[in-house]
């Protein structure tokens, strides 16, 4: 929800105001007592007063380092000025001058990572809370019951297919309608929105953000098809006889399993199958939709990232006593963002660091009952820098669980590369492209996101996303459109 507050002390000559604050502004969210049994978004955003309050601490440098650290090179000291003169409007429009999704960015991207940490302030204290004022200029411009729709270049003539409706491809989709080609994208799914939609729970990016930014590519003219999935319905290269580019952006949609004993109970779930359930196919609303989702009491998640937290915290919300999250290497080498671990503790999840999970037991109907883990040790730090967890002999104990859910990582859909001939695809099933451009192998093909680098964040499928499609207008301004 958008709140408007006045704030009068920021309307206080310069001289007069505090000095600078080291430390940022917080922003509302639900209590956690109440937030873990609802699927209501758990950050309430900034009002007009505190946006303006955090807005005033950036030093507005004269080499602004965040906007290095910006995958898709916004002008962060610009929108951010305009929030401190109550120019709300200038904001968006800046933002969205580089970014398509600046609702869905300020809410689920890393930007202590990123821009943040490359924040002068951070050196003595926090940095600006870039993400949570871009989330605040975005909806400031939902709130006006109004979004402006820019203009589009000259037709060229020329015809592109988007596979993927993920962030990488409408970022491609959004760059080039605006240039003047017709954009068609093609969706697997039932609905849009690629991994915003059936990968990150509601309490987290609500659906109506991300079909709001849909909403908004329609309006530029781009052709949305859903239920279509290319390599099956139709293939690569019978989309490239009726388009003069084609963009790649799949998403990484195959999960990874532990190979462990018992792994084929019931109750024991996929990231992927468990959110899909209760995101695109809103299972936690049953039986007002057609999705029944098993109401577990106590719930197993192995990993430690953003996934596996969102796969906890939706467990809790769904009515579970006790949710676990089963990782084998500390605290200290959680990948998940600090947020994200935050409320996870808050809403009282329970943590089991240096833990392996190495067998699952079942009862006489194929229902999980238990799991079997060993205790680990860090040892010498491995090929990703982080310290290597080492068994520990004879430290073997079991939990009693009626679900486990395996959130340990993704490969890339395989489905294109396996029906594309000549397509170079790496060992690991990443469709091999330059890095400059998102060309891959085949000519008019380019691909981007986490078909290329395996999973990763939104915002960097979206910097990818703008290369590539700088590298199709540049190609297409110089062919002749297909007939």
């Amino acid at each position: 929800m958008f709140i408007i507050q006045d704030a009068e002390e920021d309307n206080m000559p310069e001289k007069e105001k505090k000095k600078l604050s080291l430390d940022r502004v917080d922003m509302p969210k639900q209590p956690d007592f109440i937030r873990r049994r609802n699927f209501e978004e758990v950050a309430l955003g900034y009002t007009v007063g505190h946006a303006i309050e955090e807005a005033n601490r950036c030093l507005q440098c004269k080499k602004p380092v965040c906007v290095d650290g910006c995958p898709v090179e916004i002008n962060i000291p610009a929108f951010i000025k305009c929030i401190t003169e109550g120019d709300f409007a200038g904001s968006i429009k800046i933002i969205k001058g580089k970014n398509c999704l600046p609702a869905v960015c300020g809410r689920v991207c890393p930007q202590e990572e990123q821009c943040e940490i490359k924040c002068v302030l951070s050196k003595k204290g926090a940095p600006v809370a870039i993400g949570r004022l871009e989330r605040f200029a975005a909806e400031w411009e939902a709130s006006q019951g109004h979004i402006e729709i820019p203009e589009t270049k000259p037709k060229t003539g020329k015809k592109i297919a988007v596979i993927g409706s993920g962030p990488a491809g409408i970022t491609v989709a959004g760059d080039l309608i605006l240039a003047g080609h017709d954009i068609t994208i093609y969706e697997a799914l039932h609905e849009p929105g690629g991994v915003l939609t059936y990968g990150i729970p509601e309490f987290r990016l609500p659906t109506r953000i991300v079909m709001r930014e849909i909403d908004y590519l329609q309006k530029l003219g781009v052709r949305l098809v859903c239920n279509y999935v290319v390599g099956k319905t139709k293939s690569l290269k019978k989309l490239l006889e009726e388009y003069d580019a084609v963009f790649v952006g799949t998403g990484a949609g195959l999960p990874w399993f532990m190979e462990i004993p018992g792994e084929n109970l019931n109750g024991v779930y996929s990231a992927n199958e468990y959110l899909t359930r209760i995101n695109l196919m809103r299972g936690y609303q049953y039986p007002k939709t057609y999705t029944p989702v098993k109401r577990h009491k106590r719930v197993a998640v192995v990993g430690g990232g953003n996934v596996a937290m969102d796969c906890a915290r939706t467990a809790l919300r769904l009515g579970a006593e006790e949710v676990y999250i089963i990782y084998r290497r500390s605290e200290t080498e959680l990948p998940a963002r600090k947020e994200e671990y935050e409320n996870a503790v808050e809403e009282k999840v329970i943590f089991h660091f240096l833990t392996l999970p190495e067998k699952l037991y079942g009862d006489e109907n194929g229902w999980l009952t238990e799991i079997e883990c060993s205790r680990m040790e860090l040892g010498e730090p491995d090929q990703s820098g982080r310290r290597r967890p080492i068994r520990i002999d004879g430290s073997e104990f079991k939990m009693s669980m009626d679900a486990c859910i395996v959130a340990i990582g993704n490969s890339p859909n395989p489905i294109i590369p396996n029906t594309t001939s000549n397509l170079e695809v790496s060992k690991k099933g990443t469709i091999v492209v330059n890095e400059e451009t998102g060309k891959t192998s085949i000519e008019r093909v380019w691909a981007g996101g986490d078909i290329v680098t395996g999973a990763a964040t939104v915002i960097l499928a979206m910097g990818a996303g703008r290369k590539a499609a700088r590298s199709m207008h540049e190609f297409l301004m110089n062919t002749a459109p297909k007939s």
